[in-house]
């Protein structure tokens, strides 16, 4: 699959606007709250703590219009609590986000 991180600088362009400063604040923060919570995911003992940390991902994703990010939190939320090929795709698509 591939990830599409300019729909996360314009969603936040169009928050911001021209701000350079405070769009690369915004990503940042965007970046550590969706690796906290796939930390979190990766980490869960029992599958309310997937269900939360996965619900918590899908809403990130959805604020910051991350279309890809969100749908693969949804699939984390439809699957099988645990599963260690969506939390692969996430941390790839969480990846892309902190490179680009």
């Amino acid at each position: 699959m591939v990830y599409d991180p300019g729909a996360l600088n314009a969603s936040l362009a169009a928050a911001v606007g021209s701000d350079g400063d405070l769009m690369a604040e915004l990503r940042a923060a965007f970046i550590e709250s969706a690796l906290r919570q796939s930390d979190l995911m990766g980490r869960s003992r029992c599958d309310a703590n997937w269900h939360v940390a996965a619900s918590r991902l899908h809403s990130l994703a959805a604020s910051f219009g991350a279309v890809n990010l969100q749908a693969l939190a949804q699939d984390a939320l439809d699957g099988a609590p645990g599963d260690p090929s969506v939390l692969r795709r996430i941390d790839a698509a969480i990846d892309d986000f902190a490179v680009r």
